[in-house]
């Protein structure tokens, strides 16, 4: 049974006459004849009394009508339902970040902005890496990228062409470990020439470890680590790391928690900790009819300058 006979049956009680019935559907009064008659075989019996004129309906087909327009009507409000959510989503801003910043992150700064509503997490965007977000930005796909940066320079070249940013908040990547019997850290920094540490790395293609290798360049002290694993999402790394396979460098708020309960601990003090900031990109030619007011408000209530 289709939706368009029950349509023709409405119509035809309320024409008491095939021929305008037909005219009304668009459609020519044989092929409207014979949707009436399918219709009656699939309800398994006769819904017209075609003996009187005007035409009249059987007492099924009275019963029958009642039923047509609830259903019909239920359907017409379904279908203008699902347009206007197919429209308030193409409305909504999609926003790109990696899994760490969507897990502890992106759900407090919606919600103290109360932007729950307005801006839709892009879930496939999880594990992209930072080329991914500027990509994906350019082609249209996500409106706008929320992304660690360093505050260092670093060797990864990267094409930001037509791109501006906010700055939205800091973090800090911290090296932990898992613990030992005493609850000491099992893998301590530096690390020796001829025992390096096993290390859980990021992506060598990502950010992040650009940003870690420029880090122990610079510093005084050489590490000595040799990568066991390489990982996109930060929660692999933590995991592995938390199960005592080596030490990784992870961002603070993802193992705050777990450096409170003891579950990790630092690998090394505060000279080994890598400084990033939280970098809001978005296309300054983007067309999307409510992504500049929300970076108006940003800026608003955060004073934080575009750049």
């Amino acid at each position: 049974m289709e939706l368009r006979w029950l349509e023709d049956f409405i119509v035809l009680a309320e024409t008491r006459h095939f021929s305008r019935a037909a005219d009304l559907q668009n459609v020519t009064q044989p092929t409207f004849s014979r949707r009436i008659k399918l219709l009656e075989e699939s309800m398994g019996t006769t819904l017209i009394n075609r003996q009187t004129l005007p035409l009249s309906l059987t007492p099924a087909g009275e019963e029958f009508l009642i039923l047509c327009k609830q259903v019909t009507e239920r359907v017409r409000l379904t279908r203008e339902r699902l347009q206007n959510l197919a429209q308030e989503n193409t409305q909504r801003v999609r926003l790109a970040a990696p899994q760490s910043l969507m897990t502890y992150f992106v759900p407090g700064w919606l919600a103290a902005h109360g932007w729950q509503q307005q801006v839709e997490p892009y879930l496939r965007a999880t594990s992209w890496l930072i080329e991914d977000y500027f990509q994906g930005l350019e082609r249209g796909e996500v409106d706008l990228a929320l992304c660690y940066w360093p505050e260092s320079r670093t060797t990864l070249e990267l094409d930001m062409s037509g791109l501006r940013y906010v700055l939205i908040g800091e973090e800090r990547l911290i090296p932990v470990s898992a613990v030992d019997d005493a609850g000491k850290a099992r893998f301590a920094l530096p690390g020796q020439k001829r025992q390096p540490l096993p290390h859980i790395a990021y992506h060598p293609s990502g950010l992040i470890a650009a940003t870690l290798q420029a880090h122990w360049a610079r510093s005084r002290q050489e590490v000595h680590l040799t990568t066991l694993n390489e990982n996109v999402q930060t929660s692999n790394i933590r995991e592995l790391v938390q199960q005592g396979y080596g030490l990784g460098w992870l961002p603070w708020r993802t193992v705050r928690q777990a450096l409170e309960r003891g579950e990790l601990t630092r690998a090394g003090d505060q000279r080994w900790d890598v400084p990033l900031s939280l970098r809001l990109y978005f296309r300054q030619d983007s067309r999307h009819p409510s992504l500049h007011g929300l970076l108006a408000q940003l800026q608003e209530r955060s004073h934080a300058p575009t750049r």
